[in-house]
């Protein structure tokens, strides 16, 4: 009888936890179609749209434009990996550069220098460039990783390499200017993923805790860090993403590094386990870390953010 009690009181007390997360939507990238796609998500009724429509071909990193209209993401559907851009209803897909190089974690807003789309770009070394919506002003950042224009437009974080190896936290300006260093320890892991909070004041991070990858808050001056996951143990959460409201950020988890391990990838990439890195979301004051359920076995393992839609 003990027993049965204690069981009803752990679900009412996760219930009476349970995030609250009607009227928001999410872009996400799944498997329900035996291939990644990117989706607009319900995380309260776990209904999908299918946005990039595109069978036999992987579509992943998908980014909201700053009036919700747009999407951009990442597909190989014409060979190369390279960046697209399609309306958010999947019409007028278009591809936005081509290049050799693996276009990937796309961050698009309005700057001083028009409406631009960032991004990291994997060739014989990580660089990040920038772009305008249609096409134009090609302009390469140097090199880093994961670069993120902030809400207000005026700042990039993004993951850089420091002297002494390994990678952590920069931010520059819009134009790639005034490149400075934000958090003083490094990872030797990777999979940092910067992003910015709606006030374009603090950042939200992965970074290793032993032999996990947990988040972290800092200002962007590199003041007042603090750790926002305890998960521990082998739990990996990456990447993130602020709500615009401020009240939620989303993540990744998994319990396994398995992209470290080449024939370990190799078996959950060909399997494709939907349950294997699913959505979970969390205060900014660390608390109602919350598994959405029912997002719970929907998701592709990839690195995708779950990015909050705008409000305009």
């Amino acid at each position: 009888m003990k027993k049965i009690l204690s069981l009803l009181l752990m679900i009412v007390g996760f219930a009476a936890n349970a995030a609250d997360l009607s009227g928001y939507k999410l872009l996400v990238t799944s498997v329900r179609t035996g291939d990644t796609e990117v989706f607009i998500a319900d995380p309260t009724t776990g209904d999908l749209f299918n946005v990039s429509r595109s069978p036999n071909s992987e579509d992943r990193y998908p980014c909201w434009s700053p009036d919700a209209k747009q999407i951009c993401f990442m597909s190989d559907r014409e060979g190369d990996t390279n960046l697209w851009t399609c309306e958010a209803d999947g019409s007028h897909v278009q591809r936005l550069i081509t290049s050799p190089d693996v276009c990937y974690m796309p961050s698009w807003q309005k700057t001083p220098g028009g409406e631009l789309i960032v991004f990291g770009m994997h060739g014989d070394k990580p660089r990040m460039a920038e772009i305008h919506p249609d096409g134009t002003g090609l302009k390469m950042l140097g090199e880093g990783h994961d670069p993120c224009i902030s809400p207000d437009g005026k700042r990039i974080c993004y993951t850089g390499h420091p002297p002494e190896g390994g990678v952590t936290v920069y931010v520059m300006d819009w134009n790639g200017e005034n490149k400075r260093r934000v958090v003083q320890t490094t990872s030797k892991v990777g999979a940092t993923f910067p992003y910015w909070a709606p006030d374009s004041n603090q950042i939200v991070y992965s970074f290793p805790v032993g032999d996990a990858l947990e988040l972290f808050i800092i200002n962007a001056d590199g003041t007042g860090q603090r750790q926002l996951t305890h998960f521990g143990g082998s739990s990996i959460c990456t990447p993130a993403a602020w709500s615009p409201d401020g009240k939620w950020i989303s993540f990744r988890r998994t319990d396994e590094r398995y992209w470290s391990n080449p024939e370990r990838m190799k078996l959950i990439y060909s399997t494709k386990p939907a349950d294997k890195r699913p959505v979970w979301v969390i205060r900014p004051d660390g608390s109602d870390a919350t598994l959405i359920e029912p997002l719970h076995y929907q998701m592709a393992i990839d690195g995708s953010r779950a990015s909050w839609k705008p409000v305009p």
